[in-house]
């Protein structure tokens, strides 16, 4: 692939207003380095993964296994996770979603904290009784929401403490159906939800009292053939009365909605069925494509979601396929950063940065693991005997631009009970963005969005001044 692999942005043909703008690739090929060099050629590691020059990796959890030198054993089935630091600004907390559909109540969430050196602390449980965590996001009040991939009527988001101090609640007025995961605003003081469904919607979820979650407005998202966004309300989120994506037909449908991370003023989501990632500038409420799926190479399965703060690169986990972790940089790049050999009928899941941007944690959700899992069959309602529950790792090394906050939580972290008391980041005034100064670079191309500064065609999320965390 050209190492300035633009995306150009297409109006759609004529149609109806749910219709989506197509992105054509500007001389995509394979073969391009990225900023870390090709995997290609490379050796896997001990642990199995192919990483760039200079990166390194552990094994941090094995399911059914004790996770480190504590007495707690990994969960089954990793799935969405994010980082949390320590109140102390010594440490940090990932929390793992665990993806077990069956019976109901197998699945819930658990946690890793990590000293200030990198050393595992602690591991426990922050959620029980829930089924089919999948993904989910950051609040910028430090905590965790967990997003049930339950059938339409069913699955709900979870508001968890990455310390286990409280108990999680339920959070209905977010809506019921199969939840994939979530991103918040911290300006706009609202949260966005995917759905992973083939009938799947974008939707957007404004608390009546931010950052208070109990009540609220939700909507669902309709993009133009020229790639605006406006939002139409979902009369009732609780799917009572019918699955929630069935009472906003002119919506546009996202089918099979995964991953959705938040970074400095857009959010960028995935949807598998069309293999395809997508951005919106919330401040201009435009749509665009950065990656089309005509194509499954480099990119194919696309799934969990994040961002490094400091570059700006946005890393998609695929569910199968070649397990691959996949780079899409604000220089055009779609490359492989890391490759896991011998997990077949895996997927990667989970990618989240430590705060100081230096470690990546990614999991391989149904991945080898050693021994067998019978001695938690019970505790999980797992039967018969697996030896592919799953593996979660760290990786190490130069990651361009370390040192911004990287997890999507703010430093320190808060509570569960700090967010009720209103006491978050965004109520203080961190995230304002003042005038809006700084290099404002959006999609470009066609007459859909506003041309960047280093050509038509390229994609850079936006960077935003005013203590925004990954400001350049």
């Amino acid at each position: 692939m050209d190492r300035r692999a633009f995306f150009r942005l297409a109006l759609a043909s004529a149609g109806a207003a749910a219709t989506l703008p197509r992105a054509v690739m500007a001389g995509a090929q394979p073969g391009t380095a990225g900023p870390y060099g090709a995997i290609e050629g490379r050796s896997p590691d001990a642990n199995g993964l192919l990483l760039p020059e200079g990166f390194t990796s552990r094994v941090v959890a094995v399911a059914g296994q004790p996770v480190g030198e504590t007495d707690y054993p990994w969960h089954v089935f990793p799935d969405g996770g994010a980082v949390f630091a320590d109140e102390s600004g010594d440490g940090w907390t990932y929390v793992s979603n665990s993806e077990v559909f069956v019976p109901f109540g197998a699945g819930g969430a658990s946690a890793v904290r990590f000293g200030p050196d990198g050393e595992i602390v602690d591991a426990y449980r922050v959620l029980e009784g829930t089924s089919a965590n999948c993904a989910g996001g950051p609040t910028p009040w430090g905590t965790w929401l967990s997003c049930e991939e339950n059938i339409d009527s069913l699955g709900q988001v979870w508001e968890c403490d990455p310390t286990g101090a409280r108990a999680a609640a339920a959070l209905p007025a977010l809506g019921r159906w199969r939840h994939e995961a979530v991103a918040v605003d911290p300006d706009g003081e609202a949260l966005y939800l995917t759905e992973d469904d083939p009938a799947g919607r974008l939707y957007r979820f404004t608390p009546d009292s931010y950052p208070d979650l109990a009540a609220g407005r939700l909507e669902a998202a309709v993009v133009d053939t020229g790639g605006a966004v406006t939002w139409v309300p979902v009369a009732d989120p609780s799917a009572a009365s019918g699955p929630v994506h069935d009472q906003v037909p002119e919506a546009t449908v996202f089918p099979g909605n995964e991953g959705i991370w938040y970074h400095d003023g857009t959010v960028v989501f995935t949807s598998k069925v069309d293999n395809r990632v997508h951005a919106i500038d919330l401040e201009a409420q435009r749509y665009s494509v950065l990656w089309d799926g005509a194509s499954t190479e480099p990119l194919g399965g696309v799934d969990n979601v994040t961002v490094a703060a400091g570059s700006g690169d946005v890393f998609v986990a695929e569910d199968g396929g070649n397990m691959e972790l996949v780079l899409i940089t604000p220089e055009g790049d779609v490359v492989p950063f890391a490759r896991l050999t011998g997990h077949d009928g895996s997927e990667v899941t989970g990618p989240a940065f430590s705060p100081d941007g230096t470690r990546l944690y990614i999991s391989s959700q149904r991945g080898p693991t050693p021994g067998t899992l019978t001695e938690i069959a019970g505790d999980r309602g797992l039967t018969g005997d697996s030896r592919n529950g799953g593996v979660t790792f760290e990786i190490t090394g130069p990651f361009r631009d370390a040192g911004a906050d990287s997890s999507g939580a703010p430093s320190p972290a808060t509570t569960i009970a700090d967010a009720a008391a209103g006491r978050s980041d965004a109520e203080s005034g961190a995230g304002d963005d003042g005038d809006g100064a700084g290099t404002a670079v959006a999609v470009g191309g066609a007459a859909v969005a506003v041309l960047g500064a280093a050509g038509a065609g390229a994609w850079w999320l936006r960077r935003r001044g005013g203590g925004q965390a990954g400001e350049a």
